[in-house]
């Protein structure tokens, strides 16, 4: 802070962190937004009704 920080390098470090902050969202809305996705989503719903069930039978048994 007590040093002189040029202008051109505070729009740099700005231009940087700006292109890094949009390439980054974009990404992650192909990620999430992407047509394949849906099968992949009814997948792991049903993996995590398996696992839930799993669950519930395992603490039934401790219950015991």
């Amino acid at each position: 802070m007590l040093s002189t920080t040029k202008p051109t390098t505070i729009i740099r470090n700005y231009v940087i962190l700006a292109t890094t902050v949009m390439v980054m969202s974009v990404g992650l809305v192909d990620t999430f937004n992407h047509p394949t996705r849906g099968g992949q989503k009814d997948r792991l719903d049903n993996y995590g009704r398996v696992v839930s069930a799993g669950v519930v039978a395992q603490a039934q048994k401790f219950g015991r």
